[in-house]
């Protein structure tokens, strides 16, 4: 059994950083698909905008498909679709085939993201302590792989379909081989520890979900913040070269990376409510540092500082969901997946709407003021008495029952 979590555990985590490599990919080459399809910057924030909008259905979708499918299929087979969907977005030639690809690519990302998160949770459970963080920092590695490549397409100016096609062709083999290790929750083993979560029907009590799609949506809303904005702020507003205009997100994404692969070790030792409080209060602290930045530099260290808070928050919000809903977590967190996609959707028009109408460093105290409302609801987090996760960490069980491959 031990063995076959630590199979599991691997193989998700590359499922993980394939995901993050593959979304890097698409959204570091906006500027170009843009030009390959002449899409005007009327048109763009519609298209921009599908792909969240259907990944949300798509997490919908996936509530309801993860009844009769088990979460491993769903994922083994919804990430080689997006990762060719990937590649129809660079080969295609006309505006109906990046709208297909496009339409392709956020349906089967809402069924990843959602099935990715469901055997992370599960898995967490049998583990007993927090190994969430440790995926999400794969997440992370992926994206500072993918943008690295889709750096070096740009910097050579090789086509699209030239950048992705090589990354596909390794990641899609890579990740149907690793899907034969994925790990399934025993639906029943848990499913008799539902009632304990005061659950009825479909197990999921949306007032107790609530708070954690808050503090997802407020996580996201200040994760674009800085993927949409931060480029731009450094060299309007504090009057950065092009050059180190280009540098916050990549900090950002690295200290993400830091955050997350030291981030599980705090939840062990001080509980998750404490670690999500601190985290908090890092992204504000550092989100108002922006705000106030007499140059670039201090810009870029507040933009540091959102990273190591904003990274803890999602991985957290997530197993927060797992632990609320013992009997019933697929469906809870197909449910918070859905509100990633309305932080994304939100986020960079409110700040884009502020700064235009109002100023850009008074746009920056959006994010901070919603990333601290997150301090309300850190309550959610912590472990309840009749709800698993007492005392951060638990002898491992058998709440994993079976691989995906019959073992």
């Amino acid at each position: 059994m031990t063995e076959l979590l630590r199979r599991g555990r691997a193989s998700l985590a590359f499922s993980f950083f394939a995901q993050g490599a593959a979304f890097a990919l698409l959204v570091t080459r906006i500027p170009a698909i843009q030009d390959r399809y002449g899409v005007s910057d009327a048109l763009l924030p519609a298209f921009l905008a599908a792909v969240p909008v259907l990944a949300g259905a798509g997490s919908v979708a996936t509530e309801q498909l993860v009844k009769r499918v088990p979460a491993s299929a769903l994922l083994r087979w919804s990430q080689p679709v997006v990762l060719l969907a990937l590649v129809g977005v660079g080969a295609g030639d006309t505006m109906l085939q990046l709208a297909v690809s496009l339409a392709v690519f956020g349906l089967s990302v809402g069924v990843l993201d959602a099935s990715m998160n469901m055997l992370g949770v599960s898995l967490q459970r049998a583990y007993g302590r927090s190994i969430m963080l440790s995926f999400h920092a794969a997440y992370s590695l992926g994206g500072i792989v993918g943008a690295s490549f889709a750096w070096a397409g740009a910097h050579w100016h090789l086509a699209l379909w030239v950048s992705y096609l090589p990354v596909v062709a390794v990641l899609v083999p890579a990740v149907l081989v690793g899907s034969r290790w994925y790990v399934d929750s025993d639906a029943e083993r848990v499913a008799e520890k539902g009632s304990e979560a005061g659950a009825k029907g479909d197990g999921v009590v949306f007032k107790l979900l609530l708070p954690l799609c808050l503090v997802m949506t407020f996580a996201y809303i200040g994760d674009s913040t800085v993927s949409n904005w931060s480029a731009k702020y450094l060299q309007d507003v504090l009057g950065s070269s092009e050059q180190l205009a280009t540098v916050p997100y990549n900090v950002y994404m690295v200290t993400t990376l830091v955050g997350r692969a030291i981030g599980d070790f705090g939840v062990r030792r001080f509980g998750a409510a404490a670690v999500v409080r601190l985290g908090a209060l890092v992204a504000a602290v550092g989100f108002a540092v922006v705000a106030g930045a007499p140059g670039a530099w201090v810009g870029m260290g507040g933009f540091t500082l959102v990273g190591l808070g904003l990274c803890v928050l999602v991985p957290q919000t997530f197993a927060a969901a797992g632990r609320l809903f013992p009997g019933a977590s697929d469906a809870a967190i197909a449910r918070l997946n859905v509100f990633n996609y309305v932080g994304f959707l939100v986020g960079s028009p409110l700040v884009g709407a502020l700064g235009d109408a109002w100023s850009y460093r008074g746009a920056m105290v959006v994010p901070m003021v919603l990333v601290l409302v997150t301090l309300v609801y850190a309550r959610s987090f912590a472990a309840q008495p009749d709800r698993y996760g007492v005392g951060h960490e638990r002898p491992r069980t058998a709440d994993v029952g079976r691989g995906s491959n019959g073992l």
